[in-house]
């Protein structure tokens, strides 16, 4: 009987389905999860038990109606434990790894399920279906093939205690890294060290050092990649060192919070399973199910890009080197913690651009309306309205309704912008509700940053970075919001990981469009516009520091391969010394442009879903970059334009190949020649 007191086992009254948060308290998400399992059980024995032959209808679309209440709990669950894992949530979540990864496991390798996904798809020629329904069969025969459902019993047995052991590392890993990023949060005596920073800035931090009962000091949080925002302005070098040491030691002391075992095990794990799915590496039998098709493909490109990479970050360096020579009375070599603080003295005396001087111009509020949200409405013809009456899971975050130029509605969009203790690092989009004809539901989707909180009555004021990323996320939630489906499976970004990234880093490029700009690059004190030289300036340097900047990724992406290449035979005692042979060996090893991301706080790939996929970005930016080109080419910022992006890329959904998606957009395959001049790496 299901328990009504439960506000998670019933549909939401809410408008869209959106969770009833307020109602929801941590005790009730266990019990919800152990009726939902049940519940999915139950449909799917109803599937396996019929006695007529399979049919698209009593198989394929019985099973895409089933799990609705595990979807509701589970998506609402996940939401909260990346953006406010307290220590209760946290805990549910171990508890709970394991028990989804078996539930999970039972439906995907359910032997009797496989059999009847298998003889539709052996019919699927002779079945009278749509693009949709036909690309659905395919998908869901694919990756329960994938997943290892034609393997025996005992095989079966161990790879579902290899994926349980999974779940609970990641999360291990994850914990671990919340934990130890608090720790190491960077405590400042005295505002003199925080030199460089603006009031605002120093007012967050004096107010995250409040929050943490360390009042008159000042505290300075990590962000989830390698080194600090504010490494650009801060002119004291100790405090730049501090804050590059304690971001790169993230989760690799020998302490609780040690992720250098946790990651090996993960590692040894993922190939053991890999082997047992018939798969040379657990990066093969990844990209086996992704457009690239194989690690040698992403090797190709990989190592295509680091050489001339590589390359640039040296001329890059020479130059911050020189500036250094010359401007310091006691000249020192650079280090990595000095790279972003002389890059700006360069920009500067080469563009005569100082991009920290450019926040006032970047104050939130009008970067969410009057930028993000205009290019949206120009493109699109969407119009967001915040529903001040919808209480999302934190008071920080945010709810708009969206509807469509004729007045319908499109969904819900949450923004949580503000960094705290209890919410992992980085930047995500996830959905909350997915949308799906067949279960009748529109999207309800959020995007998460984390921007420091200024104190009291300052202003929000974004570097350019931060504008980048939630214009980057945002193209994520425009991908949630826009897609219409039938099936839910196929539902928003539910599209191969090495496509995923296309659509945002596309919204990207309305940062600079000069509609856009213009429309929401005003000084927050006076309304004055930046200053159209500026713009140029800031046009000019597109390739400027992109060595670097291209180098620090990629050796993160190979890293990540490193990992995944590797077979059962082999084990990794020394994780600093692994890492260093691995960028030596693509030639990354540069101590100065250091990874983005060092394994041990490598979220992405030890407790996200990127493992093996990180090359993703660099994949789509290929997509990306081509796209831009097709954008200016064809009038730029135009409804027209937009309504081909829409109903031919994020209308689709995964309902489609991407590739053939893009093919139908394009008109052609994607060339590589627009992403190489835009990184400044033609030869």
């Amino acid at each position: 009987m299901t328990d009504v007191s439960n506000p998670l086992l019933q549909p939401s009254t809410l408008p869209y389905g959106l969770p009833d948060f307020a109602a929801i308290t941590p005790e009730h998400y266990l019990p919800a999860f152990e009726a939902a399992f049940d519940e999915h059980r139950r449909e799917i024995s109803r599937i396996t038990m019929v006695r007529s032959m399979p049919t698209f209808e009593n198989t394929i679309e019985a099973l895409e109606r089933s799990g609705e209440l595990l979807d509701r709990v589970a998506h609402t669950f996940y939401t909260v434990t990346s953006a406010d894992a307290t220590p209760e949530i946290q805990a549910i979540d171990e508890q709970l790894a394991p028990l989804m990864a078996a539930h999970q496991d039972a439906v995907t390798l359910d032997g009797a399920l496989y059999w009847r996904v298998q003889q539709v798809h052996a019919r699927l020629d002779d079945l009278e279906l749509d693009d949709e329904q036909r690309y659905l069969v395919e998908r869901h025969h694919r990756e329960m093939t994938h997943a290892g459902a034609a393997l025996d019993d005992d095989a079966k047995s161990r790879l579902t205690a290899l994926n349980q052991q999974l779940s609970t590392l990641s999360n291990t890993f994850e914990r671990n890294l919340l934990n130890d990023t608090n720790d190491l949060a960077v405590v400042f005596d005295s505002s003199d060290e925080l030199a460089g920073l603006s009031s605002g800035e120093l007012s967050a931090a004096a107010r995250a050092a409040a929050d943490r009962g360390l009042d008159g000091r000042f505290v300075i949080s990590l962000p989830l990649f390698t080194g600090h925002p504010y490494l650009a302005q801060l002119r004291d070098r100790e405090s730049r060192r501090r804050i590059m040491a304690a971001s790169r030691s993230r989760a690799s002391r020998p302490d609780a919070n040690d992720n250098r075992p946790v990651l090996a095990e993960i590692v040894r794990l993922r190939a053991e399973r890999a082997a047992l799915l018939g798969y040379a590496s657990h990066a093969a039998y990844v990209t086996a199910d992704e457009t690239a098709g194989t690690p040698a493909a992403v090797e190709r490109m990989l190592r295509e890009l680091a050489a001339p990479s590589a390359r640039n970050a040296r001329a890059e360096r020479e130059t911050l080197q020189a500036i250094i020579d010359e401007t310091e009375a006691a000249p020192f070599a650079v280090e990595a913690h000095d790279w972003a603080f002389y890059t700006e003295k360069v920009r500067t005396a080469r563009y005569a651009i100082d991009t920290s001087a450019l926040r006032p111009w970047f104050e939130a509020e009008r970067v969410l309306q009057e930028g993000v949200f205009f290019a949206a409405t120009q493109l699109y013809g969407v119009t967001f309205a915040e529903r001040h009456d919808l209480q999302a899971y934190h008071p920080s975050a945010r709810v708009f309704e969206v509807s469509d130029a004729d007045g319908s509605a499109v969904g819900l969009y949450v923004l949580d912008l503000y960094t705290r203790d209890s919410k992992r690092g980085g930047a995500w989009m996830n959905p909350i509700v997915s949308q799906s004809r067949l279960r009748g539901t529109l999207p309800v989707v959020v995007n998460n940053l984390n921007v420091p909180l200024p104190g009291e009555g300052e202003p929000t004021l974004l570097t350019l970075d931060e504008v980048t990323t939630l214009f980057h996320e945002f193209g994520h939630a425009l991908h949630g919001l826009f897609a219409v489906v039938t099936y839910p499976h196929f539902s928003g970004t539910n599209v191969f990981r090495d496509f995923v990234e296309f659509p945002s880093q596309v919204n990207e490029m309305w940062i600079l469009w000069p509609e856009v700009l213009d429309n929401y690059a005003r000084h927050y004190e006076t309304g004055e516009p930046l200053d159209p030289a500026i713009v140029e300036r800031l046009r000019a340097t597109e390739t400027f520091d992109q060595g670097h900047a291209t180098s620090e990724y990629l050796a993160a992406a190979w890293l990540d391969q490193a990992w995944h290449r590797l077979d059962t035979k082999t084990s990794v005692d020394d994780v600093a010394e692994f890492e260093a042979a691995a960028l030596a060996d693509i030639g990354l090893d540069d101590p100065v442009v250091p990874t983005r991301y060092s394994s041990t706080y490598f979220a992405h790939v030890f407790s996200g879903g990127y493992s093996a996929g990180y090359y993703s970005y660099i994949w789509s930016e290929v997509l990306d970059a081509d796209t831009v080109d097709w954008f200016r080419e064809n009038g730029g910022l135009t409804r027209e334009n937009g309504d081909r992006f829409r109903s031919r890329l994020l209308g689709v959904g995964g309902s489609t190949d991407p590739l053939d998606a893009y093919r139908d957009f394009r008109g052609r395959d994607a060339e590589i020649a627009p992403l190489l001049k835009r990184r400044g790496l033609e030869t």
